[in-house]
């Protein structure tokens, strides 16, 4: 929800592109997450969802990137989303390692 309210005050012409798709990245993590764990009961496919999720998850660390050089987002706000996304990211990752922590 913070990257919804932030790429709010980007410009108008970023909102087909730039806009749309950090908006799009970042939902679909947790979008992804919710399959996932809706499809816990099989091992590889719940693997394979919290695969979708990281890759979504390093997307958005692409399109914050481009953010921050374009001066659209703040170098302190871009510092403290990247902070909450690494956590995001060790997370999914540690998930995928240990499946059978998680699935049924």
């Amino acid at each position: 929800m913070e990257i919804f309210m932030l790429s709010k005050r980007f410009p108008k012409e970023e909102r087909y592109s730039l806009v749309d798709q950090i908006r799009r990245s970042s939902r679909s993590i947790c979008a992804n997450l919710s399959e996932a764990w809706a499809k816990r009961r099989y091992e590889k496919v719940f693997i394979n969802k919290l695969t979708d999720c990281l890759g979504e998850e390093f997307e958005t660390e692409t399109w914050l990137k481009y953010s921050v050089d374009c001066e659209y987002l703040s170098v302190e706000d871009y510092s403290r989303l990247m902070l909450q996304y690494e956590e995001v990211r060790k997370m999914l990752i540690s998930m995928i390692n240990n499946p059978e922590k998680f699935c049924k």
